[in-house]
């Protein structure tokens, strides 16, 4: 029997307690870690029917919970990707739970094995063990078990609840969700978005001239054509009503529709939410069986079923190409309440919200995290106004929509003159607790050149924060064309600025420079020439010349063993490093962890690193020991005890060993058998106690052509006779380097002759 929509409000409460008989309670048992089995209720879009040749009519999904009577709900059961192929997977499916009188059983799904699980983010831990399909037949609740076995790991039971329910429309949404009834007026501001008027103006010719029959199925309730779905969608009705699409898009079709189908067009709340006839006959009681009946997704695919459908509409196709969709599952869970806020959507949208109950389950960064399908007060439906103050108090208000990026993409923990004080003395750097640096996100703070270690100098800042109009957008989210071959995979709502093409077996990342030519010119690459920042003597790409300076400044930092080893490293920052080398590891990871290497403010990325180098290499005394070390541990550079042979801990080891290992010199070490070994110029110290021997050698180093041979030499004085050292070395077209003792000699200059 069908259910007319156009029921009266009056009647939207009743019923709620009869239909408390119909749902029977299950209990869920977790899946062992290993199985990690689930059910999905899995999105079906129409680009998917397509790339993945699903011949014949398919309906499409937004894997939402809540069901049309005679529509589809493709369920699936997932297990952990690293399960080996060759372990056996078997999977029981059982409709354990119907309403009564239903007839309906669990079918075959139509979905083949070429067809992945939708989430792209399960993509890369979970595969599809078995694939079921449930199609309503009356209105209540389902519940759907499976039980997972997999040969020497173990079996897990599963459960996933269904409400099969019929369209109601507009108004009985609204009698509850415009303020009335202890509901949130979320009605009111939904009627301000492009959703609640789409069809309106449409249909009366002022939003395309080519809007036709076929595009309708996204823009009204419930629309289904198979014979089975009837269950009051707006194609229902509008076949009673005898209603069809006008032959002429003009002014005043949408005045002539009847009543019952306007209560049933444009897009609204049964369209991302399912169908409501279950959640409006039990409304306010809660401690109904499956309460709320209704659809509340957080995934992409809620959106999918309309905004998949390439090439035109596009979103969620480049989207599946962004980070956003695969961030990782580890900053979920029940102990990372600070850490969801930025990490998933559901926590994202409890942060701006104020919610004081924090949902830690792993959801990705989807459409609903940015954007607010009831609200259209901010820019393109974002959740949250434009500006931002940024962690150090600074207010942004120039960055557009690039505003509200820095949401989430900023420095966590706080302001970085306070992080480095706090993380020194174990105190809280953020809400999570105490950790150093910036995090791993500090895009908008360097693009405003703010919040990092300065030395109370004035560093410069591009002009990207003011020429870029929507900063982070106008770049990340440039438009792409069909014909590009980027096309889904850089700008848009992929976020990303490069992509990359496979050409004879070989993948090549290509930039998607074409916002960045309008300002700088011909350019191919993000790493393009510049200036010698690095000082090497050569002019190299820009990305370059920052990752010289980011490995340069890692190699006057301690290694995880506390010592200045001078090589390029990945810097483990703890607790008790001197200051300068806090400030330090600070700004390089600002620089590093904003993932341009520099793009995206070059001279402020340049000028902290440089700022930083120069305060641990600061040496006005000339004396081989940084001014910064000196003046922590001893006051001043002149303090008697702050000369590099000086002893103060009286260990036997001097300032400048101590220096260079890392050590702190006021606190003694072991003193060994033999005593310690260090060279004052080329006087050996202890030289008749000690076996172990410091010598002097120099390198000489130059180009070479190949057919031309060289040789070197060396003199004592000039103006006395040359003579070789080693023999002749024969041109490569490489760069030679070659080392010679220099330990007997007062003095040595050195030469290279070539022949011819």
């Amino acid at each position: 029997m069908k259910m007319n929509p156009s029921i009266t409000k009056t009647a939207v409460c009743l019923a709620a307690v009869v239909l408390m008989a119909f749902g029977t309670a299950t209990t869920t048992v977790k899946a062992a870690t290993a199985l990690t089995g689930q059910i999905a209720l899995r999105p079906l879009t129409t680009s998917e029917i397509a790339t993945y040749g699903l011949t014949g009519v398919y309906e499409t999904s937004g894997g939402l919970s809540a069901v049309g009577v005679g529509q589809p709900a493709y369920l699936e059961a997932l297990v952990n990707i690293a399960i080996p192929a060759s372990s056996t997977v078997t999977v029981t499916w059982v409709l354990t739970n119907k309403p009564i009188g239903s007839v309906a059983v669990l079918g075959t799904s139509p979905l083949g094995i070429n067809v992945p699980t939708y989430k792209m983010a399960d993509r890369l831990t979970l595969k599809v063990a078995s694939r079921i399909l449930l199609r309503p037949d009356i209105a209540g609740e389902y519940t759907v078990a499976a039980t997972i076995t997999v040969a020497g790991i173990g079996t897990t039971n599963i459960t996933q609840n269904i409400s099969g329910s019929t369209y109601m429309g507009i108004q009985v949404c609204e009698f509850c969700h415009s303020g009335s009834a202890s509901a949130e007026n979320i009605y009111s501001t939904w009627t301000n978005t492009p959703h609640a008027t789409f069809f309106t103006l449409a249909i009366d010719g002022l939003e395309s001239s080519h809007y036709n029959k076929s595009c309708i199925s996204c823009h009204t309730v419930g629309y289904d054509t198979n014979a089975l779905a009837v269950n009051g969608g707006f194609d229902d009705i509008a076949t009673q009503l005898g209603w069809t699409f006008p032959t002429v898009l003009t002014n005043g079709n949408w005045a002539a529709m009847p009543t019952a189908l306007q209560d049933l067009a444009n897009i609204q709340c049964e369209n991302c939410h399912g169908p409501g006839s279950e959640h409006a006959y039990s409304f306010g009681n809660t401690n109904l069986f499956n309460w709320p009946r209704i659809g509340i997704s957080y995934g992409a695919g809620d959106c999918g079923q309309c905004h998949d459908d390439t090439p035109n509409h596009i979103k969620n196709a480049e989207w599946n190409n962004s980070m956003h969709a695969i961030t990782t599952s580890i900053p979920t869970g029940p102990t990372r309440n600070n850490c969801v806020r930025c990490h998933t959507a559901p926590g994202f949208i409890g942060y701006l919200a104020g919610s004081t109950t924090t949902n830690t389950a792993y959801e990705a960064i989807t459409c609903q995290a940015c954007h607010n399908p009831h609200d259209a007060s901010n820019p393109y439906e974002l959740r949250t106004a434009l500006n931002y103050t940024l962690p150090d108090g600074t207010a942004v208000t120039n960055a557009g929509a690039g505003g509200f990026c820095m949401e989430c993409h900023h420095s966590r923990d706080g302001a970085a003159t306070n992080n480095v004080v706090n993380y020194a003395i174990g105190a809280a750097t953020w809400a999570g607790g105490s950790s150093f640096g910036p995090h791993d996100n500090p895009q908008g703070d360097m693009i405003e050149g703010v919040n990092a270690i300065t030395y109370g100098q004035a560093i410069p800042s591009t002009a990207h924060q003011y020429v870029l109009t929507n900063t982070c957008v106008d770049c990340h989210m440039q438009t792409v064309a069909s014909t590009d071959p980027a096309f889904l995979k850089a700008g848009g709502h992929t976020f990303e600025m490069s992509y990359s093409v496979v050409a004879n077996g070989v993948t090549n990342i290509v930039d998607k420079v074409d916002v960045c030519v309008q300002c700088h010119g011909p350019i191919t690459s993000f790493n393009f020439p510049v200036e010698d920042y690095d000082g090497n003597g050569i002019v190299e790409g820009v990305q370059t010349e920052i990752q010289h300076l980011l490995d340069h400044l890692t190699t006057l930092l301690p290694n995880t063993n506390g010592v200045v080893d001078g090589l390029v490293k990945s810097p483990s920052v703890t607790t008790n490093w001197a200051p300068a080398y806090l400030k330090a590891a600070y700004n390089w990871q600002f620089v590093n962890n904003d993932g341009s290497k520099g793009i995206h403010n070059v001279p402020f990325a340049v000028g902290l690193l440089k700022a930083s180098i120069n305060d641990l290499t600061g040496d006005a005394n000339n004396d081989g020991i940084p001014d910064w070390w000196q003046i922590y541990y001893f006051g001043s550079i002149t303090n008697v005890n702050a000369a590099p042979n000086a002893d103060p801990a009286g260990d036997g080891v001097p300032n400048w060993l101590k220096y260079s290992m890392g050590l702190v010199p006021t606190a003694a070490g072991v003193v060994l058998p033999n005593g310690v070994v260090w060279a004052d110029g080329k006087a050996l110290i202890n030289s008749a106690t000690n076996t172990v021997q410091i010598y002097t050698a120099a390198e000489v180093t130059f180009n070479t052509k190949v057919g031309v041979s060289y040789q070197i030499q060396s003199i004592s004085s000039l103006g006395g006779g040359w003579q070789n050292v080693g023999g002749p070395i024969a041109g490569t077209g490489n760069a030679v380097s070659y080392l010679t003792p220099t330990r007997n000699n007062v003095q040595q200059f050195y030469r290279v002759a070539h022949t011819p």
